[in-house]
């Protein structure tokens, strides 16, 4: 097993930082910086990205920066170290999400390798799916994925628990349309056409118009009185693809950390094997709605994430990331 040099892991330590800048999150907001002393990198979850009206408890912000902590892990495992991770170790410093630090050199496998290829190639989708299934055993391979990172991924089998998975989440969005913080906060995040900045959703990552799928799952109105986004292929895009859920057994802020990883790990794997994900968290932005969902549809489990996974015709396009001048602190 080859040594690095002090050198070779110095820039080992700015890729992997990179590669965490990659992980998606709640509208683009990119909730985290990092730091890297000697031979550690600290995560850290940035207060000031926090929605305040969709995320007051800093659960979403959480499971963002444990998928930026999952593409640490993978980066320098895919460089030849084995990870060394803890994962919130300093009750004192509430911000401080993880520190990673690279153990002894190890020979990366072929799925650390296939995941690290993802990294830059995962995209988000925002609209409909091409009517193409996704296979079972894939999605078997997917809930496997999630168990390793400590949380549960299940399909949603049952059309009946799909049809009030699309009705909660289009219900939330009318509360959410009616309430000016909520409304004022997503707009804050959408990006108009022809935007420099590195953060928010850009106005070609979504259709101008919602495409309508049976059941509905509402999406975020990052344009308001805009018409920005792109023109959808009603015909190509009207599947609703799998819908899942992310649960983990309890709620504290390490299991929404480990949400995070879990969800980065299956998104990674989903998109090895050609399939994409949209997010839909607005009905787990009420309290009362994600009650709802724990105890119907959850097994008592607490929800972290609604997705749906389907097969897309046309790559989305990239959006913008914050590069390391303006996230990574070093000294």
């Amino acid at each position: 097993m080859r040594t690095h040099t002090a050198e070779e892991t110095a820039q080992d330590l700015r890729t992997a930082v990179e590669a965490a800048t990659r992980a998606p999150s709640v509208h683009n907001t990119q909730p985290w910086s990092f730091a890297v002393r000697g031979d550690e990198i600290s995560v850290r979850a940035d207060s000031d990205r926090k929605l305040r009206s969709g995320d007051e408890s800093g659960r979403e912000m959480l499971v963002s920066c444990g998928a930026a902590l999952f593409n640490t892990r993978v980066a320098l495992r895919a460089l030849g170290h084995e990870p060394v991770v803890r994962v919130l170790p300093d009750p004192d410093r509430p911000s401080l999400v993880a520190t990673v630090r690279p153990g002894p050199a190890v020979e990366p496998d072929e799925h650390t390798r296939m995941l690290r290829a993802e990294i830059e190639r995962r995209r988000t989708h925002r609209a409909g799916f091409a009517d193409l299934p996704v296979s079972d055993e894939l999605l078997d391979d997917l809930s496997v994925q999630a168990l390793t990172e400590g949380a549960t991924l299940t399909p949603v089998r049952a059309p009946a628990a799909v049809r009030v998975l699309g009705a909660l989440t289009v219900a939330a969005q009318e509360i959410q349309a009616h309430d000016r913080r909520f409304g004022l906060e997503v707009i804050r995040w959408g990006r108009p056409p022809g935007s420099t900045r590195s953060d928010g959703v850009p106005a070609d990552a979504y259709p101008r118009e919602a495409v309508q799928t049976e059941p509905h799952f509402a999406q975020r109105d990052y344009a308001g009185e805009h018409a920005w986004g792109y023109e959808a292929d009603r015909n190509a895009a009207a599947s609703t693809g799998v819908v899942a859920l992310l649960t983990t057994p309890g709620d504290t802020r390490r299991e929404w950390v480990a949400a995070g990883q879990a969800l980065q790990r299956v998104l990674l794997h989903a998109s090895a094997c050609g399939v994409s994900a949209a997010f839909h968290t607005q009905a787990l932005e009420l309290a009362h709605l994600r009650e709802v969902l724990r105890q119907e549809l959850c097994s008592g489990e607490h929800p972290q994430m609604i997705m749906r996974l389907g097969i897309t015709l046309d790559t989305p396009p990239e959006t913008r990331r914050r590069g390391l001048a303006e996230t990574l602190e070093e000294g």
